[in-house]
């Protein structure tokens, strides 16, 4: 058997869950119960993100429009993936550094790590990742714990991933669309579906708007039915008035929205 199979096997075998309840007390589950039992997106950080000193960048909050409660998130980057999965049909949950996962190595040496995002699926599954802030930055022992922590994860048809940074294009414009997020930016109900209906055939953003009315009051609209998926456009490059914009899936529908 090879190494990384054994690897599996240990696992699979002595792997647990650490969290806090939702009383704030410290849990700790084998972990096949943990993840058939817990809801770990309505749990809170079991452990803190670190400050810094030195960096830009400190822990914050992203209000998740998925689930109108806030999620602490620990980096540029991991922000960066909360609002894609924010904007994720299929995500009903979303969680920062809710559990801790803990195993012993081939020396029977206590090992743990604690992934960084959380993110609960329609169907129940789960994804667990870290977010590193450079494309295969974490060091050697965030890749030895992602073997531990995928094989975790694969045993309950979940999955672990390291979410490499997005492109900085993509990140601006998913940045833009993320502060019209909040319903209140949809304008009601007709005036969302004089949006769709004005992008029923695609056409440049400008030339919608104009047709729905004065523009002041329906692009915070427009833009909140790019994020809800409600209209699509080429997010891949940068977002102006006169990129094409078309039909995406219906309120309430399950398909992804084009990047």
């Amino acid at each position: 058997m090879s190494s990384h199979a054994q690897r599996e096997d240990r696992t699979r075998a002595g792997c647990e869950a650490v969290f806090k309840d939702v009383s704030g007390c410290v849990r700790q589950l084998p972990w096949l119960k943990a993840a058939a039992s817990v809801r770990f997106e309505e749990l809170v950080p079991v452990a803190s993100f670190p400050v810094i000193p030195g960096k830009r960048w400190a822990p914050g909050w992203w209000w998740s429009a998925t689930t109108g409660r806030h999620v602490v998130h620990g980096s540029a980057a991991m922000r960066s993936q909360l609002m894609l999965l924010d904007r994720d049909p299929g995500v009903v949950g979303l969680a920062g550094r809710p559990l801790r996962v803990v195993w012993r190595d081939g020396q029977g040496r206590v090992r743990s790590w604690v992934p960084q995002l959380f993110a609960r699926y329609a169907d129940g599954t789960a994804l667990l990742a870290d977010c590193p802030a450079v494309p295969g930055g974490g060091g050697e022992g965030a890749r030895l714990a992602a073997q531990y922590v995928g094989a975790a994860c694969a045993e309950v048809g979940w999955v672990y991933q390291r979410l490499e940074p997005l492109d900085a294009v993509l990140t601006a414009n998913i940045r833009w669309l993320a502060g019209y997020r909040h319903p209140r930016n949809a304008g009601g109900p007709q005036r969302m579906a004089a949006v769709e209906d004005a992008f029923r055939d695609p056409r440049p953003l400008i030339e919608g708007v104009r047709a729905v009315g004065d523009p002041m009051a329906v692009w915070p609209a427009v833009f909140n039915a790019l994020w809800a998926g409600r209209l699509t456009a080429p997010l891949s490059r940068p977002l102006h008035e006169r990129v094409a914009a078309g039909p995406g899936r219906p309120a309430g529908g399950t398909d992804g929205a084009a990047q």
